[in-house]
């Protein structure tokens, strides 16, 4: 079994939530397509991407959720960075219902915006991991590279292009929902 570091590498306040369920959530090719790009003036636009929207998957991931009324989410997409932590303005592009599960976000502004940057994705979400202190968690990104050992588990790899929707991601997403979902026994996902 892999060696664990103990301590998260970035200095953040506590949550205002521990414990629970939590979905880490990455947008670009998860919810849409990765080829997401931020224009001067015009805000984000999906490039090379024919066919598809921004957030084209949300109620997708909304239907899939539906059984675990209690799984929060923690966005863990370089969106937050780029709209300077506001988590509120970023998740206003979520579905209502997806939106009033949000909790937090890996990135917080009192974080060293660099460093932070700097930090593979697996490290980001892992060093949240060890803040927020969940009972369970799952992470959907498309990526997948240098994501700890330890964490592999508990990553549902998207298709950069299909997000969510590819068939055998979304399959995967509803076998570890519902696995987690049965190692507590039907029992409510977070502790109000």
């Amino acid at each position: 079994m892999p060696t664990i570091p103990p301590e998260p590498t970035f200095c953040v306040p506590p949550p205002r939530r521990t414990g629970g369920h939590l979905l880490f959530l990455d947008f670009d090719g998860v919810l849409h397509p990765e080829s997401v790009y931020l224009l001067h003036k015009r805000g984000p636009i999906l490039l090379n991407a024919s066919g598809h929207r921004l957030f084209e998957h949300c109620i997708l991931l909304e239907q899939v959720l539906e059984p675990y009324p209690d799984v929060r989410i923690v966005l863990s997409t370089s969106w937050v960075r780029r709209y300077r932590g506001s988590i509120r303005r970023v998740s206003r592009r979520l579905t209502p219902g997806l939106q009033a599960r949000v909790v937090g976000a890996t990135y917080h502004s009192a974080m060293d915006r660099e460093e932070f940057a700097a930090a593979p994705r697996g490290m980001q979400v892992w060093s949240d991991v060890l803040r927020r202190k969940p009972d369970a968690w799952l992470a959907l990104d498309d990526d997948w590279l240098h994501w700890p050992a330890w964490c592999r588990d508990c990553l549902v790899r998207t298709d950069p292009i299909l997000g969510i929707s590819e068939p055998s991601v979304l399959d995967e997403l509803k076998t570890k929902l519902e696995r987690v979902h049965k190692a507590i026994g039907g029992e409510r996902w977070v502790q109000e």
